[in-house]
């Protein structure tokens, strides 16, 4: 065994990131490392590399029992990290990013011609034959991955591990990087490839650890570890935690709202359709990386769609910036409100009429009496629990601030509302509560898009289910057809290039 971890649990302020969690890895092994976000891989990670400290557990490497304090010690011992931004000088050669801080040297100098000779040589064993004394920004992601891979390799690295190795390659370039790491393995070194594209690991990977809440859920090796089994490993499942509150037969009849056509961007969002009706909850499903955030992100303008239509009510529409879908009646609640929602100083009154501020000025000043009667009256329609319009938004709980930044976006009236992740980090009353607001603004006419990762959600209020995989919309299921198991298949990927699951 080259990597035993065991029983390792860490906290922050009281709150458990990980517990009693294990990851182990043989010699010459791809050992894939697979969970959603809040899964624990990252702090895992962490700990192996001495960025973190354990508060129990024991690690041993090569035998022997380590605790490293400090990445630098974590190198020295054998094990390299690439993350997902590269973390390269990309202004300097690719020669001295390979030799960066341990330069050979000849009568105290940089022995420039020995640096080269050295880079050409290790990059030789990766069938890559490039000018090592260009500069790295030169080339291309694929390129710059193999050259962090050559300063693992030139430190005598007998780990290396890949976070999200090929998250910005096209699918050359991943053949390139398999094709590496498969070399790696005849060499004897060892790699954790830390992944959500299933495919791609079952190409590459021997092995998989699953995480989910902090702990380690399953291992296997990937011959015998099913899609559907390894992506209910990862989601695991509470379905009887809502009742049933989307109508059980579909309404055909509801005038098409908003309508995506092979909408594109980079390798994050491939070719996605969906539909959204008047009065309806179309969800959007997906594994970690899917390309649910990256496509809520296009429909709104927050990012340049490269390729598709969007047509809002029959009429194709390009967003240049979110301005431009505000104002034909598209409003977003983003993933993460602390980062991307709230304003954690400001008032409720002040946060909940952001988006709606140019409507309430007048003369440059804002009309403090059509803005009190706003949020009194979302206030009240929301059952916002708050000591007064003007305590901090901070002050609330999570469920509470998520009704804040609906009321935020429902005071502009929109004829589209997206919301990603309605209930995440809040508490499961909490949640039903925002479920059931949801669905009850849909049955007054509202067409809202609601991204999640909790089945039980999209199985509780969907009118129908659209699912990506790897930036591509790979079926849309109706409210008669939605199920646990064929939300798990499609997730899984099996399914057929119309979107009919196989």
């Amino acid at each position: 065994m080259l990597l035993s971890m065991q029983g390792i649990s860490k906290a922050f302020a009281g709150v458990a990131a990980l517990k009693s969690a294990a990851l182990e890895v043989e010699p010459a092994e791809v050992m894939a490392l697979v969970g959603q976000n809040g899964a624990g891989k990252s702090t895992l990670i962490k700990i192996l590399t001495g960025v973190y400290r354990r508060d129990e557990g024991s690690v041993a490497f090569d035998g022997k029992a380590v605790d490293f304090t400090m990445p630098a010690e974590a190198q020295a011992a054998g094990i390299a990290t690439i993350y997902q931004e590269i973390n390269l000088a990309p202004q300097r050669s690719v020669a001295e990013n390979i030799y960066l801080s341990r330069e050979p040297k000849r009568f105290g100098l940089i022995d420039q011609t020995a640096m080269r000779r050295g880079a050409e040589a290790v990059l030789k064993t990766f069938n890559l034959d490039i000018d090592v004394e260009w500069p790295v920004a030169h080339f291309d992601a694929a390129t710059r991955q193999m050259v962090a891979i050559a300063r693992a390799v030139t430190q005598n690295a007998r780990l290396i591990i890949m976070d999200e190795p090929t998250s910005s390659l096209d699918e050359r370039e991943v053949a390139v990087l398999f094709e590496t790491i498969r070399t790696l393995k005849r060499s004897g070194v060892a790699v954790i490839f830390i992944g959500h594209r299933l495919d791609e690991l079952y190409a590459i990977c021997d092995r998989v650890t699953i995480m989910r809440d902090g702990q380690t859920v399953a291992k296997s090796p990937m011959t015998e570890m099913p899609k559907m089994a390894l992506v209910r490993h990862m989601l695991g499942k509470e379905l009887a935690a809502f009742q049933a509150m989307a109508p059980d037969e579909d309404v055909p009849d509801r005038p098409l709202r908003l309508a995506v056509e092979n909408a594109g961007a980079g390798v994050r969002v491939r070719d996605v359709s969906l539909d959204v009706r008047e009065g309806e909850i179309s969800g959007l499903a997906g594994l970690l990386g899917s390309g649910r955030t990256e496509t809520a992100r296009l429909i709104f303008g927050a990012d340049a769609m490269q390729r598709g239509t969007i047509r809002m009510e029959g009429r194709e529409r390009t967003y240049h910036e979110p301005a431009d879908a505000m104002a034909d009646g598209i409003g977003l609640v983003s993933e993460d409100r602390k980062i991307d929602g709230i304003v954690p100083d400001m008032s409720i009154r002040e946060n909940m009429t952001l988006a709606l501020l140019p409507k309430l000025k007048k003369a440059g000043i804002v009309d403090r009496i059509r803005q009190d009667e706003i949020v009194t009256r979302y206030i009240r329609a929301l059952g916002v629990k708050c000591a007064s319009p003007d305590q901090p938004i901070k002050e609330l709980s999570g469920g509470n601030q998520q009704k804040v930044l609906l009321a935020r976006w429902l005071a502009t009236d929109p004829r589209v509302l997206i919301i990603d992740e309605p209930t995440r980090g809040i508490d499961i009353g909490a949640k039903s509560e925002i479920l059931k607001l949801l669905r009850s603004l849909a049955d007054a006419g509202l067409s809202v898009l609601m991204i999640s990762s909790e089945l039980e959600e999209l199985l509780a209020v969907a009118d129908r289910v659209t699912v990506l995989s790897d930036g591509t919309s790979v079926a849309t299921l109706p409210r008669k057809d939605l199920s646990e198991a064929a939300l798990l298949s499609a997730m899984a990927h099996q399914a057929g290039p119309s979107g009919d699951l196989a």
